[in-house]
Formats: C-alpha cells, sequence, structure tokens
C-alpha cells in the first residue's frame, strides 16, 4: 500500500519525509487516508510477546516499539523516514481482553463487555530521528446487548481480527455503544489526531 503520490496532501507540513506505517490493519490504514497523509505500509514480523512486569498501559506501547523497530531495521541505508507503529488492547477490569480464536469465544467477550463500561488503550511508537512513545486510553460502554444482538454482529460481521471482538465503526457500534469517553479513533486502533501532532511538532 503507497499513498505517497496522492495529490492534495499536506506534505509540506512533513518536510516532505517519507513516512511509513509499520502496520497491516486496514483500519489504521484508513484514519491514515481519512488524513490525507502521504504513507506507505511496511510490515515485519514481530515478537508480540512482551515482560510480564509491565504495567497494562506499557504493553501496547512496547509492542507498537518492536513493529516499528522491525520495520526499521529492513531501512538501515534509507535515511530517516518516519515510521508509525501502534497496538491496541481492550480492558475490562483490569484484565486485557484479546482477539476471539472462535465464534463461541467472540459470544463470550461480547457477553462480558455487555452493559459494561471497558477501556481501549493503543500504544503508539514513532521513530525518525528521535523515537516518541505514548498510549491514549478511552472508556467505552456498551448497553445490555441480547444474545440475538451478539450473534447478528459475529455472523455478519465475523470479528476475529479484533481485540474485544468488536469494531467500533461497525454495526455493533452504532447500535451497541450508549457512551464514548475520549477519542473515537482510538478505538478503531489509533488516536490520530495525536500522531498528526506530534509529526507537526517536528518532535521526531
Amino acid at each position: 500500500m503507497d499513498n505517497r503520490n496522492k495529490p492534495g496532501m499536506p506534505n509540506h507540513l512533513f518536510d516532505g519525509r517519507r513516512i511509513i506505517l509499520a502496520s497491516q490493519s486496514a483500519r489504521r490504514r484508513q484514519l491514515l487516508e481519512w488524513a490525507e497523509l502521504n504513507f506507505e505500509v511496511v510490515i515485519a514480523p514481530t515478537d508480540e510477546t512482551y515482560p510480564l512486569n509491565l504495567t497494562i498501559d506499557e504493553i501496547p506501547i512496547h509492542i507498537a516499539r518492536h513493529k516499528a523497530i522491525a520495520v526499521q531495521s529492513g531501512l538501515a541505508n534509507e535515511g530517516y523516514p518516519v515510521i508509525i507503529a501502534a497496538d491496541t488492547v481492550v480492558v475490562l477490569e483490569g484484565k486485557i481482553i484479546g482477539k476471539p480464536a472462535s465464534a463461541q469465544e467472540a459470544f463470550e467477550i461480547l457477553s462480558q463487555l455487555s452493559g459494561r463500561v471497558h477501556q481501549v488503550i493503543t500504544g503508539v511508537c514513532i521513530i525518525g530521528r528521535t523515537e516518541l512513545l505514548f498510549s491514549d486510553i478511552t472508556s467505552v460502554e456498551f448497553h445490555p446487548l441480547t444474545a440475538d444482538e451478539i450473534w447478528f454482529y459475529i455472523n455478519n460481521y465475523k470479528p476475529y481480527d479484533k481485540a474485544g471482538a468488536y469494531g467500533i465503526q461497525e454495526w455493533i457500534g452504532v447500535t451497541g455503544i450508549k457512551s464514548i469517553n475520549g477519542d473515537f479513533y482510538n478505538v478503531m486502533g489509533l488516536p490520530v489526531s495525536r500522531v498528526l501532532q506530534a509529526l507537526k511538532s517536528g518532535s521526531v
């Protein structure tokens, strides 16, 4: 995926530097496209394990950094491109809720989230001439969901690649979410406005 030649993007904000999204997530790619940013997608195999002594909000930052470094290592002789990597976790009562491995697991996860508040934490690593690490937290509350609603969503949207077994931009977000406290786009997988502010600041 390479958007570098798309017209009308604000290249002047970033000194014309090469910008790389180190993620295969279609949602993160979509968010940068919506921001009219010139970028390309480069991914590299990454170990997504983490030390057990990390706090929950440090875990997605740790994984995002490993994603960025893995891509950077393959670009050793290409100057200082800006590499953006992210990782998102869903947290319910202090426990990380991962991606479902089956329809039944997706049903169990969404049943746990039904009628309750959970947090979505996205860790971001931006590497350029320097390195910037941060995380963003959004609280999400679901209305109580019926079993029929949950199965309708699972059968029609198959959310097996999504932390917490849902995509906020999909049917279940439109119909099932009661309130959001924080950045909506953070729940989609990237606090894109905060990323752009970091790029415009020249800090990386």
